[in-house]
């Protein structure tokens, strides 16, 4: 497959490079900086072609398995049903775009774990291979078996490190499927994002008088466990509200043959940034603010909707629940969520107004009696 440059939203820029079981794998281009950065290294330290070489190869078989890792999470889930959008690699690791969160504990549990033993069942390999070639684990030793020693290290590590009970990392996630097992979904994350805190706490303490990386690593769970925490009270908030108490039914659409300039107009003149695009009065595509100014950028006014619209796109029907919708909207990067009735376009769905809504909940919860 020829590599694509796309925009994922939080995810930025990243190529498609492959696809595995109808699963995306992207690389960010931070990654590609990260490459040229050992590159150098490795290219001072060595200064040989080979060893240069070889420092690449090593980085690149370190994420070979951090894809592998992140597929165990998305076969997991597939016996779920749960869909995996994409993987992409950044420099901190990969990421694993599920279509939604399971809701049951167990099946996180499971899919939680999927990645770490794909790490162990690596580092068992490796480990059987050394142990043939008569090379110890921990040692060094020249020429190509060090290079299978060093990847045995990075796999353990790797599931030791993903195995830390704070979110984001696995571990986290199985301790929060095991207390929600308990008690309910938020207490648990909120409890399993307490524990997180604390120990964001300890590495960044340790990270002071040992090692830096460990404050970098402390800063990214102690928002991660920020950021589970909020989603969950949110869901709280958003639970039990009817999808038709928070629709958008005073909205403006666009026909595909639209000129831009049309879109322009209504952003300009009105508060809607997202536009439904119909034609005889079918929901046939999506025209967001991002992809309108892209298409601005490298069309011009006069282009046609049509060329700037998105055809797939997540869509909900009216009976379905606010909570899955703004799972769709936080695990696929969405804004705006088009509503249907029977195939009819009934309303919209934007992250604003659920943000709102969770806010004016909270308020009239937190009321004095």
């Amino acid at each position: 497959m020829n590599p694509t440059l796309r925009d994922s939203g939080a995810l930025g820029m990243a190529w498609t490079v492959a696809r595995v079981g109808g699963i995306d794998i992207r690389i960010h281009v931070t990654f590609v900086l990260l490459l040229a950065w050992f590159a150098l290294v490795s290219a001072a330290q060595t200064r040989s072609l080979v060893g240069t070489l070889v420092g690449v190869a090593f980085v690149v078989l370190v994420f070979v398995c951090v894809v592998l890792h992140e597929l165990g999470h998305a076969f997991a889930a597939r016996r779920y049903g749960v869909r995996t959008r994409d993987i992409t690699l950044l420099p901190i690791g990969g990421v694993a775009r599920l279509q939604r969160m399971p809701t049951s504990p167990r099946a996180e549990i499971v899919i939680a774990l999927a990645g770490p033993a794909v790490n162990l069942a690596i580092a068992l390999a490796l480990a059987a291979v050394l142990s043939a070639a008569g090379v110890p684990l921990l040692a060094l030793p020249d020429g190509e078996a060090s290079l299978l020693q060093s990847l045995f290290t990075v796999n353990l590590m790797l599931a030791l490190f993903n195995l830390t009970p704070a979110f984001p990392m696995d571990g986290g996630r199985v301790l929060r499927a095991a207390l929600a097992l308990r008690k309910g979904w938020v207490s648990a994350t909120t409890t399993a994002a307490r524990i997180g805190q604390a120990i964001a706490v300890v590495f960044a303490i340790v990270g002071i008088f040992v090692n830096p990386l460990l404050v970098l690593i402390a800063i990214f769970v102690w928002f991660g466990a920020a950021m589970e925490a909020a989603d969950a009270r949110l869901r709280e908030a958003l639970g039990n509200v009817p999808l038709a108490h928070v629709l958008i039914r005073d909205f403006r659409a666009l026909a595909p043959d639209d000129p831009l300039a049309r879109a322009v107009e209504l952003t300009l003149t009105g508060t809607q940034k997202d536009f439904p695009v119909l034609r005889d009065g079918r929901l046939v595509g999506l025209l967001t603010q991002r992809a309108l100014l892209d298409a601005l950028r490298a069309y011009g006014e006069a282009a046609a909707v049509a060329e700037a619209m998105q055809r797939r796109f997540p869509r909900a029907a009216l009976r379905d629940s606010l909570d899955d919708v703004w799972r769709a909207m936080r695990n696929g990067d969405d804004h705006l969520v088009p509503v249907l009735d029977d195939d009819r376009l009934v309303g919209l769905v934007d992250v604003d107004n659920l943000i709102e809504l969770a806010r004016i909940r909270a308020a009239l919860d937190r009321r004095a009696p």
